[in-house]
């Protein structure tokens, strides 16, 4: 999985990128210090993997992973090549969802490039750049499914639907929103859209709001109200106070934590986030050799499953040999799990629940 984090200039996006991945990116008071996308890859923190591996002390414990692309402010007229135009919208098209940081305190001593604090007119800001490039893109697809059409009439439909999108984005309005059949909206999907990625709202606040009431910062009201509408996700967060924990080893983690009232960190939060916006789930490996988090959509069966391991396994698939994860721990090992008769057999149409602990049976 892969997560573009994106804003204005100056709104804390390389502070957060800093301090989940631990990476370095530079970060600095003036605009455009990202030029070229950090990019850091995080481990997905799974208890359920922590007690396999206690168990088995395997030779390998592999978690699941994100990878993270911090990616350069965007500006005003960034679809006609302001700021760094083009090269910032094409480092989003390579991600699977947008992390939108968006600036929720008052500093006088942050430059901000709209020159005040205004969440709305920021997530506007960068919404109707991702909508221009959209337009931009959805014009050529009609053009060229117009030309097809000449010669096969089965593209007129595909022209009538880029063109319907086309009058909704001219309103203002992103590809999220715009509402179609399925069959449509699969053939949309295939254009590769901006506005059409799933978004998590990373409302930055100040540390004095965030170890506060944040949920009743003005700021973060405004932006959860639009992410509500959009029935897109908002996390609140504190950048600064993110970073300065990345720098702590666990224990002071945990103590900082607890006296701040934090249950989980901003990181913890936006995993968890970013799983449910894409409808991702992990079912689990275990053994001597290897302990493995995969990662799969929510609704992928066993066969598919054994295909993120190796495509052998999806080819060749028998049966999948399944224990749940709260049933493996209560019987305490694999070997207890088979006499009691907990571990299923499962065939080709089982669907893969979270937590799963599976073993695969094929034969190529």
């Amino acid at each position: 999985m892969k997560l573009g984090i994106v804003g204005l200039p100056n709104v804390g996006k390389s502070t957060l990128f800093n301090a989940i991945t631990n990476a370095g990116a530079e970060c600095a008071n003036y605009p455009f210090c990202t030029i070229e996308p950090n990019v850091g890859t995080v481990a997905v923190p799974d208890a359920r993997l922590d007690w396999l591996s206690a168990l088995y002390h395997p030779k390998k414990t592999t978690p699941a992973v994100i990878e993270f692309v911090d990616i350069a402010g965007l500006v005003k007229g960034a679809s006609h090549g302001e700021g760094l135009g083009n090269k910032f919208l094409s480092n989003i098209r390579g991600t699977d969802a947008i992390v939108h940081v968006v600036r929720c305190f008052d500093d006088d001593n942050v430059i901000h490039v709209e020159g005040s604090t205004d969440p709305i007119r920021d997530i506007g800001i960068i919404d109707l750049e991702l909508i221009m490039a959209d337009l931009e893109m959805v014009d050529r697809r009609i053009d060229k499914a117009k030309k097809a059409a000449k010669g096969d009439k089965k593209f007129l439909h595909e022209a009538e639907v880029f063109s319907g999108l086309r009058d909704w984005l001219n309103d203002g309005n992103s590809v999220r929103s715009y509402q179609c059949e399925d069959e449509d909206r699969a053939l949309i999907a295939t254009s590769d859209l901006l506005s059409l990625k799933p978004v998590i709202y990373a409302a930055n606040l100040d540390e004095d709001a965030f170890s506060g009431d944040w949920a009743a910062n003005p700021y973060y009201q405004q932006v959860k109200a639009l992410a509500d509408k959009e029935g897109a996700q908002v996390i609140p967060v504190c950048a600064q106070l993110e970073e300065e924990l990345s720098q702590m080893d666990p224990e002071e983690q945990a103590v900082f934590m607890e006296e701040l009232g934090i249950g989980e960190s901003g990181l913890d939060r936006l995993i968890k986030a970013s799983y449910t916006l894409l409808g991702l789930i992990s079912f689990l490996t275990s053994g001597e050799d290897e302990c493995r988090a995969w990662t799969i959509t929510k609704g992928t069966k066993a066969p598919q499953a054994a295909g993120k391991i190796h495509s052998d396994f999806e080819r060749g698939f028998i049966r999948a040999e399944v224990i749940a994860y709260d049933d493996m721990v209560a019987c305490g090992s694999e070997k207890v799990a088979r006499e009691k008769g907990i571990m299923r057999s499962e065939g080709k149409e089982y669907v893969v629940a979270d937590g799963d602990i599976i073993l695969f049976r094929f034969n190529v």
